[in-house]
């Protein structure tokens, strides 16, 4: 992998099989050899767990300005804490969920991307990210009776448009998660050894 460490992120709808297909990865890229390390948004800090208690699991859904500040300031901290020390450690971080998050759901509300990436202008670019895409309608029948404000259906139609966009502008690449698990985690597999063999990676 060369003497540098890497940052890639999965992103995806909830519901999708993103977390576990984040895991996998980590722990079919240590079985080929790869110091990989998993970490996930919102973070184990203190703004993180704060996100998922008042943002995520709360009566009704906060201000998409409030949320937006709030993942700002958890990434900062995410970055600062356990991302950026892991890849000086010439590590292979690979974080469930980052800022395409942000773009996705909170552009989703109705906020101007240019201002979602304003203020996660600090945030550290990834060497790769990835977007598992399911359909709308089939993540929703997945997910728990204690699901978050956002995991309705017209939420995430809404979400998976702006990811869709991410993609097309060439921000994300896009894994078919309309199949089976080992399906689509042999596809994710095969992007992240093709962008890690690069030669320009080895050399």
């Amino acid at each position: 992998m060369g003497k540098k460490g890497f940052f890639i992120c999965v992103e995806g709808l909830d519901g999708c099989g993103k977390t576990t297909q984040t895991k996998l990865l980590v722990e079919r890229l240590e079985a080929k050899g790869y110091d990989a390390v998993y970490t996930a948004e919102p973070s184990l800090g203190k703004i993180g767990k704060f996100i998922k208690e008042y943002c995520l699991h709360g009566e009704k859904r906060v201000s998409s300005i409030v949320e937006a500040l709030l993942f700002a300031a958890d990434r900062f901290e995410h970055v600062e804490n356990e991302v950026v020390p892991a890849l000086d450690e010439e590590k292979l971080v690979i974080s469930d969920r980052y800022v395409y998050s942000s773009l996705a759901y909170q552009g989703a509300a109705g906020l101007s991307l240019e201002w979602i990436r304003k203020i996660n202008e600090h945030a550290k670019r990834p060497d790769l990210a990835v977007f598992i895409d399911v359909e709308p309608e089939t993540v929703v029948q997945r997910l728990k009776p204690t699901k978050s404000v956002m995991e309705n259906l017209g939420t995430q139609r809404n979400v998976q448009k702006v990811y869709m966009k991410l993609v097309e502008k060439g921000e994300l690449v896009r894994i078919d998660g309309n199949r089976s698990k080992q399906e689509v985690a042999d596809d994710i597999l095969t992007v992240v050894l093709g962008f890690l063999e690069k030669p320009s990676l080895t050399s």
